[in-house]
């Protein structure tokens, strides 16, 4: 498998939710960079018995609603 894909999302609180598009491995974190290394033990662990992928792409989904009336 060469690459792992997750949509990040940023909570209310200022914290980060990462779930993976392609298998059912979730994680989060106060900060991005300790996303980041959540992330890559919950791909370790998941992946524990076989070969892991190359790369983990991490998309950021921002979403905002603009009032225009």
């Amino acid at each position: 498998m060469p690459e792992l894909v997750f949509e990040v999302v940023q909570e209310a609180d200022g914290g980060y939710c990462a779930e993976c598009l392609t298998e059912n491995i979730f994680t989060q974190g106060d900060t991005w960079d300790e996303l980041r290394k959540n992330v890559v033990e919950a791909a370790a662990a998941f992946f524990f018995d076989r070969s892991r992928p190359v790369r983990i792409r991490l998309r950021l989904v921002r979403d905002e609603i603009l009032s225009v009336a």
